[in-house]
């Protein structure tokens, strides 16, 4: 995986070294000087133009990960960004691995699982406002619950709530209980599994 920390460590221009001219780069110095009282609307510099973008992007990935649309967004939204610019730059950090959908996607869902109990369907949706296409996440999605299973998520979730609540006792909490879990991203048949189980051994419990 790469290092983001290195990857900032990295001036954007060292990475377009490979398509500027130098000699070119020294005559648009000097026409820049020429007509730096001109409408700069009306003349930008391509290269500076895209150096621009790139450090936008290198910012936003510094904030968080952020998936190919996602960013594509973003950056598309700033000064000075067009559309060829815009694919030009993405192109260039998928090349060097600081874009991969695929790892965010799994990185993402498996941090979200880490941090609470969640299921499936929360996570499809997450994934979806993120940005990342339904294929590749159901593929990193497929990965995190193979590793961590949904009904130990749901047990999980449910003995969370029940510290904080405690035992549904009547038909309203039951009830509440089960709204919740769904909200969770929980499946409609898992959880009327789990909150039938446990009303019946809170009904055992009282018999």
């Amino acid at each position: 995986m790469a290092d983001w920390r290195l990857f900032l460590c990295f001036p954007p221009r060292a990475l377009w070294l490979n398509t500027v001219d130098l000699p070119q780069t020294s005559q648009r110095k000097s026409q820049t000087r020429l007509s730096k009282n001109a409408n700069p609307t009306t003349r930008v510099d391509p290269d500076q133009a895209r150096d621009r973008v790139f450090q936008r992007a290198a910012k936003l990935l510094a904030a968080r990960p952020r998936s190919v649309a996602e960013l594509r967004e973003r950056l598309l939204k700033g000064r000075g960004a067009t559309k060829a610019n815009v694919d030009e730059v993405i192109a260039r950090l998928r090349e060097y691995g600081y874009l991969d959908d695929a790892r965010f996607a799994h990185s993402y869902a498996s941090l979200r699982v880490q941090q609470r109990p969640i299921g499936r369907q929360r996570l499809q949706r997450d994934l979806w406002m993120k940005k990342v296409n339904k294929a590749t996440a159901d593929e990193a999605l497929d990965l995190v619950f193979a590793a961590t299973p949904e009904d130990k998520l749901i047990d999980r979730a449910i003995a969370r709530r029940i510290r904080l609540r405690g035992k549904p006792k009547t038909r309203a909490e039951a009830k509440k209980l089960f709204d919740h879990l769904l909200r969770q991203g929980f499946t409609f048949e898992l959880v009327s599994e789990k909150v039938r189980a446990l009303s019946k051994s809170e009904g055992e419990e009282d018999t």
